[in-house]
């Protein structure tokens, strides 16, 4: 009987994972069957692979550490804004960032202090997953992003994200946006806003698929 009960499970994890299969499968028919959509699959992986996001998650969500959050944010863009300045490619960043950790914990530990508080902070290099998102005139599609990622306190309250590299969250974002190249117009959203909806839902099937081979 547990052999029984064995062999169905088996059974209806296989069939889910068929089933999910055959979505993607014809997701994929359908996009590559469409040259616009299939653009932007492809640009998409691309500004995933050229971007450095930046999350900070503050303490809590009371008004001090919701503030407090954004001036570390300040700061931090401040600094990595120097520090990035001759940075060639988000390769480049990323190991600089990886590298400048612990000098980056200690401007974000500086501006805790510097507001009476005393917050621990973690500042780690990450890959995340990040929904479509827009800020400021710019949009960057759903996937998995490398990411400097600062966690301040408790890290229990409502999260900022924006972009590190290239340098889209300081004066003079417009022209980091050129270091898209062509995917500069996907980024501004140039007619491509329907097709950052197929970009996430293809992505978290992906990820649906991942997780259940794992």
């Amino acid at each position: 009987m547990d052999f029984f009960r064995f062999r169905t499970f088996h059974n209806e994890k296989n069939s889910k994972l068929h089933a999910i299969e055959s979505i993607v499968l014809v997701g994929l028919i359908f996009t590559m069957g469409n040259a616009a959509l299939r653009r932007a699959v492809t640009a998409s992986s691309e500004i995933r692979s050229d971007t450095l996001r930046l999350h900070i998650i503050a303490n809590s969500d009371s008004d001090f550490d919701q503030e407090l959050k954004l001036k570390v944010r300040d700061r931090v863009l401040e600094f990595t804004g120097d520090l990035f300045a001759e940075v060639s490619g988000k390769t480049e960043a990323e190991d600089l960032a990886r590298y400048s950790s612990d000098d980056i914990k200690a401007v974000a530990e500086e501006v805790i202090a510097e507001n009476g508080a005393d917050y621990p902070v973690q500042v780690e290099v990450v890959e995340m997953w990040f929904e479509t998102r827009s800020y400021d005139g710019f949009t960057l599609p759903a996937g998995d992003y490398d990411a400097v990622r600062i966690i301040i306190g408790e890290g229990e309250g409502h999260n900022w994200w924006c972009v590190m590299y290239p340098q889209l969250c300081v004066p003079g974002a417009k022209d980091a946006l050129q270091k898209y190249g062509e995917n500069a117009a996907f980024v501004k959203g140039d007619g491509y806003e329907i097709h950052f909806a197929v970009v996430e839902w293809f992505e978290k099937l992906k990820n649906i698929i991942s997780q259940n081979k794992e």
